[in-house]
């Protein structure tokens, strides 16, 4: 034990600059993906039929590709398009149209989980199609999608770590350096797990808070 918090306090400083940028990563994608999933969960409800054959395409093809490999695409295959992006700008990029996806088929859930018959009344009385998106459906639908969306977004703090296999160095990227180069795979990778743990708990512990919220239908 005295070996391992030895090893913990030496290693920390190095690594908490890997959380630094997992951070940032992981906020940075989260609002790609937010709004780009709000747009495709909108083509798909709009009731045109191409806008909602568009975003179907899109979702699935992004779903049916590995992150990993739409990483590779965007930091290695886009140069050789004219199109060059630092490694951060590629995971962030990568990683927020890859949930977007996942984000979609959250908020169109959430938007179809409403009353028709609210969409209906609101339009009897004048309202077009994208106020009664913004002023009925959309704030209800918010209290449906915030539990699963909390999910995604550990999902998303997870999955940061893909960025280290193009070069981010991000926590596990750090911490892949520091054991090759000490060969205390063991003590560095201990302190990375239990680093993920702490980013993790708070939205863990929120998610659930919103689930019991509004499976209690509170305000």
């Amino acid at each position: 034990m005295q070996k391992f918090l030895a090893d913990a306090a030496e290693f920390i400083p190095i690594l908490f600059q890997g959380v630094v940028l997992t951070i940032g990563l992981t906020i940075g994608s989260l609002v790609i993906s937010t709004v780009l999933g709000l747009v495709w969960a909108l083509m798909r409800v709009s009731g045109v039929w191409v806008l909602n054959g568009t975003a179907k395409l899109f979702v699935n093809f992004i779903r049916g590709i590995p992150i990993i490999v739409q990483l590779f695409y965007i930091y290695f295959v886009l140069p050789d398009l004219g199109i060059t992006l630092t490694a951060m700008q590629a995971a962030i990029i990568g990683l927020g149209i890859a949930y977007s996806a996942y984000h979609s088929e959250n908020f169109r859930a959430g938007i179809e989980a409403i009353d028709h018959g609210q969409i209906e009344a609101a339009q009897s009385i004048g309202m077009g199609w994208w106020m009664v998106m913004r002023r009925v459906i959309l704030p209800q639908a918010i209290r449906i999608v915030l539990p699963p969306y909390g999910n995604i977004m550990i999902m998303m703090l997870k999955d940061s770590s893909q960025a280290s296999t193009i070069t981010v160095a991000e926590l596990a990227m750090q911490g892949k350096l520091i054991a090759s180069s000490t060969f205390k795979n063991t003590s560095v990778f201990t302190l990375v797990a239990l680093m993920y743990l702490c980013m993790s708990l708070p939205l863990m512990a929120l998610v659930t808070y919103l689930e019991k919220r509004f499976s209690s239908g509170q305000r």
